[in-house]
């Protein structure tokens, strides 16, 4: 009887996510809509935080300055203490580009309750602040991050349309290697599914969500909701973002074919430890919210095909399978946009699996001191107290 309960739950969750989850399977928030006419074209400057960035800072700061956009844009690149050539190469872009568009920043010493990219990040809004003529739009882009010509002209022509406090687009990341391919849809069909694009774009909704490697912020408004100290302590920095500003003014996130991402994981290795460095930030550090997510993650990815697949009661192995099915179909519009086989839709439940147990991991690692660890900086578990402290203060005025 208990199988047969947990068959009905599983199938009754796939019921609810296709039919009442903001259609977030659909995989349908594009960015391919046509670029609207506008009067003026303000002036933006993009601020691009890279630490040891050496391998892709000249493709990612040169996009930018091949952009078609008709307006006034610039780069400020941060250089966030690099061990390697990060800063030398991004002069050189600049000087090759024959003008002044490239300024290249040295990020102060990492202060107390910052992470580092919002630090880095920070210096350069300072920066742009201080300027006799301010822009007013700043787009927020990673070192990593490849934009096509027309990129920037979309994020500005919609956000200025729409009066967007923030336009962001989900960068195309790599599915080459079999690990990827595995992991990397999933993890942004993971992302959907937490935060449905559709509501993240519906300002009736509190649903605020934001893709950090492209991020068009409206200035004013940042300095409205107090910048980025109001949330500088937040690891998962780009949806913090979005919940700072979603109160002032709209905002929007969308799939792109225009940004994509220059990093690749050619290992599992490199895919667990992307995974592992955020997961338990986004359970908000708690013990019982792991086992609540574990737990359904577990009735409603991994019972259905065991249940459909093992030797138990018919009733339970119909359900199992229904369950299965509509994971299975609800996962190809991903795919498609990955241009992936269809039948890793049938791989989803083992997928999911791995992904709790690297959620387990990165619990553990936080409770060890080691969390959120990247390129030689870990996060002090102190920080992470102070950080949700703050953003306590920071939000409720703001959300509730």
């Amino acid at each position: 009887m208990m199988i047969a309960i947990i068959a009905a739950l599983g199938l009754f969750a796939w019921l609810y996510l296709l039919a009442a989850r903001g259609g977030f399977w659909r995989a349908a928030e594009r960015d391919d809509e046509e670029i609207v006419s506008v009067s003026w074209w303000p002036r933006v400057i993009a601020i691009i935080p890279a630490r040891d960035e050496a391998q892709t800072i000249a493709e990612s700061v040169g996009s930018l300055l091949a952009q078609d956009y008709p307006g006034d844009l610039s780069v400020i690149v941060v250089d966030d203490h690099s061990s390697d050539d990060t800063a030398a190469i991004a002069r050189e872009i600049g000087a090759r580009d024959g003008s002044d568009r490239v300024t290249v920043l040295r990020a102060p010493d990492l202060a107390t309750g910052w992470t580092g990219k919002l630090w880095a990040l920070e210096q350069g809004v300072r920066h742009a602040n201080a300027l006799p003529i301010a822009p007013e739009y700043l787009l927020f882009t990673d070192a990593d991050i490849a934009h096509a010509r027309d990129s920037l002209r979309m994020l500005v022509a919609s956000a200025h349309r729409d009066g967007l406090g923030l336009s962001s687009r989900m960068a195309k990341l790599n599915a080459q290697s079999a690990g990827e391919r595995a992991m990397i849809p999933a993890f942004v069909f993971f992302f959907q599914m937490l935060y449905p694009f559709a509501w993240v774009n519906d300002r009736r909704r509190a649903t605020a969500a934001g893709a950090g490697g492209c991020m068009l912020v409206h200035r004013q408004t940042l300095n409205q909701a107090g910048g980025l100290a109001a949330i500088r302590g937040e690891l998962i920095d780009d949806c913090a973002l979005a919940r700072l500003l979603k109160p002032l003014r709209p905002i929007r996130i969308a799939l792109t074919d225009r940004v994509r991402s220059l990093r690749a994981y050619p290992g599992f290795a490199d895919i667990r430890r992307m995974i592992v460095r955020t997961a338990f930030t986004e359970l908000e550090f708690s013990p019982w919210r792991l086992a609540a997510a574990t737990a359904a993650m577990i009735v409603v990815f991994v019972a259905p095909p065991v249940l459909a697949l093992a030797p138990v009661g018919t009733l339970a192995r119909v359900l199992g399978g229904a369950a299965w099915l509509l994971m299975a179909l609800a996962y190809q519009p991903m795919l498609r946009f990955y241009r992936l086989s269809p039948a890793w839709g049938l791989a989803l439940p083992a997928i999911a699996a791995i992904y709790v147990a690297l959620t387990i991991e990165s619990a553990i690692l936080h409770w060890r001191g080691r969390g959120g660890e990247w390129k030689g900086r870990v996060r002090p578990r102190t920080a992470v107290a102070h950080s949700r402290k703050g953003m306590t203060t920071s939000f409720d005025a703001k959300r509730q």
